[in-house]
C-alpha cells in the first residue's frame, strides 16, 4: 500500500508493513478488543458490512479512513466479506501488551479465503467446501487435487482431456481454485472453467507446482519416504497439483494441518462420468433454480449426520462401474431395508452424532474450544450403541463395520473427567475444566471462593462500621476492587478510606486491606485461567493423538448413515433391488421418476417400461405432444441407472441394468449471451460433445434436437444425429431420443436398431386426455 506520509506513528508504520505483505486481503488489525481496518480496506469493508467510516491520525496531522469491529463478533463479519468474494487476513497481538517494550508485536496468524474455511458462519451447511488445484503438464494432460480443510478430505487424480477436466471441476464445485500457468494460458480453457463453475480464482507463483518441491511437501507432511502407500507415486501431474494445494493451505492456515492424514488417489475410470450438463439437466444435487429441493438428492437424503450427507452427494455424483462393488453396497441396503427395527435404532443413534470430521478439523487447526471437545466426545460415546446394533446383521460389510469401529473408551473417559459440559465459548476465561480433575486447579478455585466470601463479609462489616446501608464493593478491569459510596453518604466515609475516583452520583474508594486481598484474588484467577488453558491444550493433544482412529470412525459412521438412508428410502417408496449386468441390457419394468412421483403422489404417477440393448432396441425415437411425459420419461431412465450404480434400490418393479460408463444429456432450449452462444449454438455444441465422446456403454438422452433453427434444417440435423447414433460401425450407445419431428419415424424402416414409441393421448368430449403411457 502506498502512502505519501513521511512521519508515521509507530502503530501505523507497523500496519503498513504487514499490509504490504498481504496486499490482496482485507487486513483485520488487532487493537485491544477491536479489529481495525484502514485506508482502502476500511472503505471496502464499511460498504459491505454497513460500518461507520471514521478516521485516525497516521502521522503529522494526516488522517486516514478507518472502521472497526469487536474482536468477539468477528466471525459474522468475516462471513459477509468472504461471501462478497474477499480474503481476510487476521493480524493478532503476538506478545503480552504488559510485557511489550514499545509497540506491541503483531503478525498474521491466519488468512481466511473461500476455499480455506474451517468453521464459522459461512460453513453453515454440511456440504463440502473444496479448494481445487489444477496443474497442466500439456494440453490434454492434467493433474487435479482437491482438499476440504474443514474435514481433512484430500484427493488427487490425473485427467487426459480438457472436456473431462471441466466435467470434474463442475462436479466438485470448488469454492476456490488455483491454476498453473499452462492451464491459464491454454486457449479457451479458463473461459470454459469459468462458465462451468462459480469459484474464486487465486493466482499463486508458478514454482508452487514444481514436481520435486510438491513431492517433498507431501512426503514431509505425511512423514513418509514416498507416496506409494497413497497410490500416487507415479502420478507426477497429480502430485504437482496436490503439493501446490497443500502449500497454499500451509501459507493461509499457519498452523499444523494434522487432520489431513492422507491423500487418496482416484481415477475417473472407476466411476460413471456425469458432466456439468448432465448433472444440471438431471437435477442430481441442484435444481434448475439452483437449490436442492426437487432433486435426486432431496429424495434420497434421509441421512442423519452431516458426514453421511456429504458422502451421499459423492455417491450420487460418482456412481460405480464395478458390478461386484455395487452389489456389496446393495447387500447392505437390502439387509437394512428388511429390518425396520434396526433402521430405527441406527437412525436414533445417528441423529445424535455431530459432525466429527469438522470438529476434528477445528481441533487440529487450533480454533476449537472446550464445547467442541465436549461435542466430539458426545459423538464418540455413541459408538458402542452403533457396534451393538450392527453386530445383529448377517451382511459381511455391516458386521465388518461393527468390528472396525473403535469405542476409544480411554479418550472418552478422559474428556468426561476433564471438560465441563457447560464450558464457555472462550478458552481464555476459565470455566472449562471440571472440578476434581486437577488438584492444583481445585486449590486455586478454593482460594477464589474463599476470597469472594471474604469480600462479602468485608462489605457487611463496612456497612455496619460506617452506617452506609447502600455501600457496595465492586470490581472493574481498570480499577480492580473498590468501595462505592453515594454522594449523599460522603460525610459518613471513614478517614482510612483512600479516594480513587469521583463520579456524578458517587465516589469510589480503596483501603490497604482491600488492595492486599485484591492481589490474592487476581493472582489466583490469573493462575486459574492459565492452568485451565494448559489443561485444555493437553486434552486437545490427546485427541489429536488418536486422530486417525477418530477419522476412521467418522468414515464408517458416514457409510452406515448412507446405507441406512437408502434402505429407509427404499422401504418408504417401495423401491426394488436392481440387477447389475456386464452386457448392454437396459430393461426397466414399471419404472417411475423418483422426484415427480413424490410430487404428484404415488397413486397418480403412471409407470412406464423401458427396453434398450445393443442390437434390436438400441435407439428409441419417442414422440408425443407437449406435456405428454417425454422429458420426464427419458430423465427417469437416466436417474434409475444412476441410482442403481451408486448402490441404491430403484423406483421400478424390475430393473436389469448393463453398467453405463457415462450419461450424456441434451435437454431443453437455452442460450449463453455472455459467451456469445445462441440457443442453436448451445444445442449444437452439446450435441457435438456427445457424438465425439460417447462409447458403446454410454446412455444418451436427447430432447428436441434441432429446435433452434428452421423446421427443415432442424429436421435434417435431428435425422442425421439419430442416424449417426445407430451406425453399426460406430459406438452405438443406448439412446432415448424425444422429438416433435414425427418424420423421424421413417428411420425405423431402414435402421434395425431404431424403434418408434409415442406417449398415448385420447380425445374425450372435444378435450385431449394425456394417458402418460409409452406405447410402440
Amino acid at each position: 500500500m502506498k502512502t505519501a506520509f513521511s512521519d508515521l506513528t509507530p502503530m501505523m508504520s507497523q500496519y503498513l508493513q504487514i499490509k504490504r505483505e498481504n496486499p490482496d486481503s482485507i487486513l483485520f488489525f488487532r487493537l485491544g478488543d477491536f479489529y481495525e481496518m484502514f485506508f482502502d480496506d476500511a472503505k471496502i469493508a464499511s460498504g459491505i458490512l454497513g460500518l461507520t467510516l471514521t478516521s485516525r491520525e497516521a502521522g503529522k496531522g494526516n488522517r486516514v479512513p478507518m472502521c472497526g469491529i469487536p474482536f468477539h463478533a468477528a466471525e459474522n463479519y468475516i462471513a459477509r466479506l468472504i461471501r462478497a468474494g474477499h480474503k481476510v487476513a487476521i493480524c493478532e497481538q503476538v506478545e503480552d501488551p504488559r510485557q511489550a517494550r514499545g509497540i506491541v508485536r503483531r503478525d498474521i496468524v491466519k488468512i481466511i479465503t473461500p476455499g480455506t474455511l474451517a468453521a464459522g458462519t459461512v460453513l453453515n451447511t454440511p456440504n463440502n467446501n473444496f479448494l481445487l488445484s489444477v496443474y497442466g503438464r500439456s494440453p490434454g494432460d492434467y493433474g487435479l487435487a482437491y482438499v476440504d480443510v474443514s474435514t481433512g478430505e484430500f484427493r488427487a487424480t490425473e485427467i487426459e482431456s480438457s472436456e473431462k477436466l471441466i466435467s470434474e471441476i463442475a462436479r466438485l464445485s470448488p469454492a476456490e481454485t488455483i491454476l498453473s500457468e499452462d492451464v491459464r494460458q491454454e486457449p479457451g480453457l479458463l473461459e470454459k472453467i469459468r462458465l462451468s463453475v462459480n469459484t474464486m480464482f487465486t493466482q499463486v507463483e508458478e514454482w508452487n507446482f514444481e514436481f520435486s518441491l510438491s513431492y517433498e511437501t507431501l512426503t514431509r507432511h505425511f512423514v513418509t519416504k514416498n507416496l506409494s502407500g497413497f497410490g500416487c507415486e507415479n502420478m507426477k501431474a497429480a502430485v504437482a497439483a496436490a503439493g501446490a494445494a497443500l502449500r497454499y493451505l500451509e501459507q493461509t492456515q499457519r498452523c499444523p494441518l494434522s487432520h489431513i492424514t492422507r491423500i487418496a488417489a482416484y481415477s475417473l475410470h472407476g466411476h460413471m462420468i456425469l458432466d456439468g450438463t448432465a448433472q444440471r439437466n438431471l437435477e442430481l444435487t441442484r435444481s434448475q433454480r439452483n437449490d436442492w429441493s426437487h432433486t435426486l438428492l432431496s429424495e434420497l437424503d434421509l441421512t442423519c449426520s452431516p458426514m453421511g450427507r456429504r458422502l451421499l452427494v459423492r455417491w450420487i455424483q460418482q456412481p460405480l462401474l464395478e458390478v461386484e462393488a455395487i452389489n456389496k453396497r446393495l447387500d447392505a441396503v437390502e439387509e437394512l431395508r428388511g429390518d425396520q427395527v434396526l433402521r430405527q435404532d441406527l437412525a436414533a443413534t445417528l441423529k445424535e452424532t455431530g459432525d466429527i470430521e469438522r470438529l476434528l478439523g477445528r481441533i487440529s487447526l487450533g480454533v476449537a474450544n472446550a464445547r467442541d471437545l465436549f461435542a466430539l466426545n458426545q459423538s464418540l460415546k455413541l459408538i458402542p450403541r452403533l457396534k451393538q446394533a450392527l453386530r445383529k446383521t448377517s451382511v459381511e460389510r455391516l458386521r465388518q463395520t461393527a468390528e472396525n469401529l473403535d469405542c476409544l473408551e480411554e479418550l472418552t473417559g478422559l474428556i468426561d473427567r476433564a471438560i465441563h459440559p457447560n464450558a464457555p465459548v472462550s478458552v481464555r476465561e476459565g470455566g472449562m475444566i471440571n472440578s476434581g480433575y486437577h488438584l492444583e486447579l481445585d486449590d486455586l478455585r478454593q482460594i477464589t471462593r474463599g476470597a469472594k466470601s471474604w469480600l462479602a463479609d468485608l462489605q457487611k462489616k463496612e456497612i455496619e462500621r460506617t452506617g452506609i446501608s447502600s455501600l457496595k464493593i465492586k470490581y472493574n478491569r481498570v480499577f480492580g476492587y473498590y468501595i462505592e459510596v453515594t454522594k449523599a453518604n460522603l460525610d459518613l466515609v471513614p478517614g482510612d478510606y483512600i479516594r480513587k475516583q469521583t463520579l456524578v452520583n458517587s465516589e469510589r474508594f480503596i483501603t490497604p486491606e482491600l488492595k492486599e486481598q485484591e492481589e490474592k484474588i487476581l493472582s489466583a484467577e490469573e493462575k486459574i485461567v492459565t492452568l485451565e488453558f494448559r489443561l485444555f491444550q493437553e486434552v486437545r493433544e490427546r485427541v489429536l493423538g488418536r486422530l486417525t482412529v477418530i477419522q476412521a470412525n467418522a468414515d464408517l459412521i458416514a457409510r452406515t448413515d448412507v446405507f441406512n438412508a437408502l434402505a429407509e428410502t427404499a422401504a418408504r417408496n417401495n423401491y426394488s433391488r436392481p440387477q447389475l449386468l456386464k452386457d448392454r441390457t437396459l430393461q426397466i419394468t414399471e419404472g417411475r421418476h423418483p422426484v415427480v412421483e413424490n410430487l404428484l403422489g404415488k397413486s397418480k404417477f403412471i409407470p412406464n417400461d423401458n427396453q434398450l440393448d445393443d442390437s434390436a432396441h438400441q435407439v428409441l425415437i419417442i414422440t408425443g405432444p407437449n406435456m405428454a411425459g417425454k422429458s420426464t420419461y427419458i430423465r427417469q431412465v437416466a436417474l434409475i441407472v444412476i441410482m442403481a450404480q451408486m448402490g441404491s434400490f430403484v423406483p421400478a418393479r424390475l430393473a436389469r441394468i448393463g453398467v453405463v460408463d457415462r450419461i450424456f444429456t441434451r435437454v431443453g432450449a437455452a442460450d449463453d449471451i455472455a459467451a456469445g452462444m445462441s440457443t442453436f449454438m448451445m444445442e449444437m455444441t452439446e450435441t457435438a460433445n456427445i457424438l465425439n465422446n460417447m462409447t458403446s456403454r454410454s446412455l444418451v438422452i436427447l430432447d428436441e434436437i434441432g429446435r433452434g433453427t428452421s423446421t427443415f434444417d432442424g429436421l435434417s440435423i435431428a435425422w442425421a444425429v439419430a442416424e449417426y447414433l445407430s451406425r453399426r460401425d460406430g459406438p452405438c450407445p443406448r439412446t432415448l431420443f424425444a422429438t416433435h419431428y414425427h418424420e423421424l419415424a421413417e428411420l425405423e424402416k431402414n435402421f434395425p436398431g431404431i424403434n418408434n414409441y409415442n406417449f398415448a393421448v385420447r380425445e374425450w368430449n372435444d378435450d385431449v386426455v394425456f394417458l402418460y403411457k409409452l406405447i410402440p
